[in-house]
């Protein structure tokens, strides 16, 4: 780590729990599907744009979070985007009626645009590239238990709550990590909390920062990746619960608890990363984590039973988080001058691929069947991972 001894050690934690929120708030409304499309009217495809609007304006809103990080410092944004996640999480539990629900949804995607992404971005600043994989896992163990208590938390609010209660938890629980950052930030070291002076009007200084990005050939590679990855992966991820739903019978509060062991899946990979690293390398991780959640995602959609999407959704969450973390690496040293930019641009392409996947997976569930949308998911994200790593080990 760079100056690791003067950070303070609970710098990078605070950050897991901006990421555990973040992750919550974007997974929340997956098993709340139905019951939204049945309190409000509307079909099972326009009740998943409460899905796509969080997306797209998590995806748009990164070209312009990543230069303003640079600009003011990633940690300081991220506290401030903390508080601003605490209102929009506020108004999605109070929208009177659908409309007001996508706009608020759209709301509190552009303001959680800024955590997961400038956290990647600070910790590539403050710690070395042959430890940063490991930290980086354990980082995500924020986002990847939000995502799971998300979905089970909404699954519960579906069947035995109203859909709103979790919402009014999401918006106290950030008020509290956005304290904690604003208190962090005033004790970390100048080198934690530099900033990059740019010349010139703001636009035109991001539209350069991010053509910087973009000049480089494997930059374009990686971010093509990502945008597959999130249209294949969550396009068919966000209607796992409905399908063992519709499909099985299962209560959605139970479909939730399913879905949950992704995240599991995924702290099994966040714990054991150091040693995955070492043994496959980056190439390996690549191949194997993506076989490995199409295989799962294949198992839950043709699976007789909802039983399959026991180890369907526990095994899709370490397969994609061996998939999806060595895309981050990637991400981190694409441009190391323009860490912010580069960054927020993996992640704008990862969530305008998820906005696309959910939309297009929506109409498929209504034209087709859910086990369709799986079934494709699987195909697809089979498919780039092997592109993908064929592509590193040319590259190396």
């Amino acid at each position: 780590m760079k100056h690791a001894t003067s950070i303070p050690s609970t710098a990078v934690l605070a950050l897991s729990l901006a990421a555990f929120g973040s992750g919550m708030s974007l997974r929340l409304t997956d098993a709340q599907l139905p019951r939204l499309a049945s309190d409000f009217g509307v079909s099972l495809a326009s009740a998943s744009y409460v899905i796509t609007c969080f997306s797209v304006a998590y995806g748009v809103s990164q070209l312009f979070f990543g230069p303003l990080g640079d600009r003011f410092g990633k940690y300081l944004v991220i506290a401030w985007a903390s508080a601003c996640c605490a209102i929009t999480a506020l108004l999605c539990a109070i929208a009177p009626n659908f409309p007001s629900l996508l706009a608020a949804r759209f709301l509190a995607g552009a303001t959680a645009a800024a955590l997961i992404p400038l956290s990647m971005a600070w910790i590539g600043d403050v710690i070395a590239y042959e430890e940063r994989q490991p930290v980086l896992a354990r980082f995500l163990i924020g986002q990847i238990l939000g995502v799971s208590a998300g979905v089970f938390m909404g699954g519960m609010a579906a069947d035995y709550l109203d859909w709103r209660i979790p919402f009014f938890g999401i918006a106290i629980g950030f008020v509290l990590i956005s304290l904690k950052l604003f208190s962090l930030n005033k004790r970390l070291p100048g080198h934690a909390r530099q900033t990059v002076q740019g010349e010139g009007a703001a636009v035109r200084r991001m539209m350069r920062e991010f053509s910087q990005v973009l000049s480089a050939k494997w930059a374009k590679v990686v971010l093509a990746t990502v945008f597959l990855e999130g249209l294949f992966l969550y396009g068919a991820f966000a209607f796992i619960a409905t399908h063992v739903h519709v499909v099985h019978g299962l209560p959605l509060s139970r479909a939730g608890l399913l879905v949950m062991l992704f995240g599991f899946g995924g702290v099994l990979f966040a714990t054991a990363a150091r040693l995955l690293v070492r043994r496959l390398g980056e190439a390996g991780l690549t191949l194997w984590g993506g076989m490995i959640a199409a295989l799962s995602l294949l198992g839950i959609g043709v699976g007789p039973h909802w039983i399959w999407a026991l180890p369907g959704c526990f095994f899709a969450g370490v397969g994609f988080y061996m998939l999806h973390n060595t895309l981050q690496i990637n991400a981190t040293q694409m441009a190391p001058e323009r860490r912010g930019a580069a960054v927020s641009a993996f992640a704008s392409c990862f969530f305008i691929g998820q906005s696309v996947g959910v939309g297009l997976a929506g109409l498929l569930a209504d034209y087709s069947s859910t086990t369709t949308v799986l079934i494709l998911g699987a195909v697809g994200l089979l498919a780039l991972s092997l592109n993908f790593s064929r592509l590193q080990r040319r590259k190396h």
